[in-house]
Order: structure tokens, then C-alpha cells, then sequence
């Protein structure tokens, strides 16, 4: 497979900042510093409610440069957002904060939205923290509709497992994709490290083929839309969150080229979340892109 053919099986980038110069003057210029071929941004505080209104001008470009770079986009709804909580406030603020992302994600040409499943804030409450779940989210899904064919999709982001999660292990993606009735544009985002934090022993011979077919089997093929690389500073079960870089960690550089040879990863673009290992700003950023790219090449053939 020859490498325009590599890229668009599974093109790969990262989360880039876009604060000082903006999406384009800092976002896609970090983008192309690391060699990335696709590109996940914040368009809000990811620690805080507040919803900017953004920059018309500066959405129009950032959509117009992905698109003439065939860039795929992608934004990362704020961390704060929990549809699984026990306080009223939070969920209202939850539903203002995920519309925001939806429709500055419309704005700018993302492709998805990424959000966080949440957790059931309290004890013996998970039976009505997934009903707020559809109360509250399966209207925003319906305002998806309403955007058009361009909307992005909704993409469900399982944790790692901390506190009372409502989605941390693959094979519960089935619940939640049933609360939401299944919304044609509703996905899923992979993210490797918080798989294997969940329990899933992607390490072990055949682990994210193990992986991948569970989630597949839960929510159905054609909806993972994402996949963020990460390794994980901790073991399989740990119920951590904390990134290594690509072949530092415990999940290791053979399980990505499994991933990446895997049927169901045709197509998704894989996004680093992973340490920036160098006071060169990128550098970090960079190897990780590059080992990516390596591994794809010797997953899917160079020929």
C-alpha cells in the first residue's frame, strides 16, 4: 500500500494547542510542525463552562486549510461535562457546554465532537444516572439533524474506570448507545489508554484484536470514528489515567500495529494525547507521529 493509500486508512496527528495565534496560527502550524495528518483542538476552557463565541473569519479558515490538506478535524469537548451527575446545575451546564462543542465543532468542519461518558456522582444511582444520560443528550443528538448532512458526530469517549463510571469497559458502550436509540451520528472514541486502565489487556498477544472486536460487537461496526493513541504509564486494571509516549508504556509499540492491521480501524484516524517529551516544543509530538507512521506502514503493507 503506498503511503497517499497509508494516510487514508488511518491518518494520524494529535491534539495541538491553538492558544496565542489561533486554530490556524498555532493549531495547524503545530500540526504541521509534527508531520500530522489529522487534528483535534479544544474550542472552549477543557476546565471551565465558559462558551465562547469564537472567531468567524479564523472557523472559516481553519475549515478551509483541512479541507485543502484533506485534514480530518476533530474537537475535544470540555473535561467538566457529566450528564451522570447527582447536581442539577452540572447537568444544565453539561448540556450548554456539549452544544457549544457541536456547533462550534459544525463551524469549524470538525468531523466529531469527543466526549467524556461520565460517571454516576454518588452510590446506587447508576439505573437513573443513565436515564439523565438519555434525558439530557439524546435531544442534543436530535439538534445534530437539524445541522445537516455536515453535522459531526457525537463520540462517546468511554474512561478509564476511576469513581463510578458509567462506561468504562467496552462491552458497556452497548448500554449507552441503547439510551441513545442508537443515533445515526452517535460513535465512539477509542482511547487506547483508558481501554487498558478499564481491564482490557491490550499488551497480551492479541489484546486490542480482543479489544476492538468487543467493541464492535457492543455498539456495531462503523461507528469507532476515532482513536486516541496513548500508551499508559500504568498496568492493565489500574484505573489510571496517565499517557506514556508510544512504546514507553505498558501497552507497547506491538499492540498499536495490531490496531492498526485490525478490519475496524479502516479509515479512523488516530489522535496522540501523549507526553511532549523535549523542551523543544514538538518534538515529543513528533517521534510519536513518526513511530505511528512506521508502525502503519509495516501493518498494512508498503507495497
Amino acid at each position: 500500500m503506498n503511503p497517499a493509500a497509508q494516510r487514508l486508512r488511518n491518518p494520524i496527528g494529535a491534539h495541538v494547542p491553538v492558544a496565542g495565534r489561533g486554530l490556524v496560527g498555532t493549531g495547524l502550524a503545530y500540526n504541521e510542525k509534527i508531520g500530522g495528518e489529522a487534528v483535534q483542538v479544544f474550542v472552549a476552557n477543557p476546565r471551565g463552562w465558559a462558551t465562547p463565541t469564537g472567531d468567524r473569519a479564523q472557523d472559516e479558515a481553519f475549515r478551509a486549510a483541512c479541507a485543502e490538506a484533506s485534514i480530518p478535524a476533530y474537537v475535544h469537548a470540555p473535561y467538566l461535562i457529566n450528564f451522570g451527575s447527582d447536581s442539577p446545575a452540572t447537568r444544565e451546564r453539561s448540556t450548554a457546554s456539549l452544544r457549544h462543542s457541536l456547533v462550534r465543532g459544525h463551524a469549524i468542519g470538525a468531523l466529531g465532537v469527543v466526549v467524556h461518558t461520565g460517571s454516576a456522582v454518588g452510590t446506587g444511582r447508576r439505573a437513573q444516572a443513565m436515564a439523565q444520560v438519555r434525558a439530557d443528550v439524546r435531544p442534543l443528538l436530535a439538534e445534530l439533524d437539524d445541522l445537516g448532512e455536515d453535522a459531526p458526530w457525537l463520540l462517546l469517549e468511554p474512561t478509564a474506570g476511576q469513581g463510578q463510571s458509567l462506561c468504562s469497559r467496552l462491552e458497556q458502550l452497548a448500554e449507552y448507545a441503547e439510551a441513545l436509540d442508537h443515533h445515526p451520528r452517535l460513535g465512539v472514541c477509542l482511547d487506547t489508554c483508558h481501554a487498558f486502565a478499564a481491564g482490557h489487556d491490550l499488551a497480551a498477544p492479541g489484546g486490542m484484536a480482543a479489544a476492538l472486536d468487543v467493541l464492535e460487537a457492543a455498539i456495531g461496526p462503523g461507528r469507532l470514528r476515532l482513536i486516541h493513541a496513548n500508551d499508559s504509564k500504568d498496568i492493565a486494571g489500574a484505573r489510571k489515567d496517565r499517557h506514556a509516549n508510544i512504546g514507553d508504556g505498558h501497552i507497547g509499540a506491538d499492540a498499536f500495529g495490531e490496531l492498526l492491521a485490525h478490519p475496524a480501524t479502516a479509515g479512523v484516524p488516530l489522535i496522540l494525547e501523549t507526553p511532549d517529551r523535549s523542551a523543544a516544543p514538538g518534538f515529543g509530538h513528533a517521534a510519536d507521529v513518526a513511530m505511528l507512521k512506521a508502525l502503519r506502514s509495516r501493518a498494512v503493507g508498503a507495497g
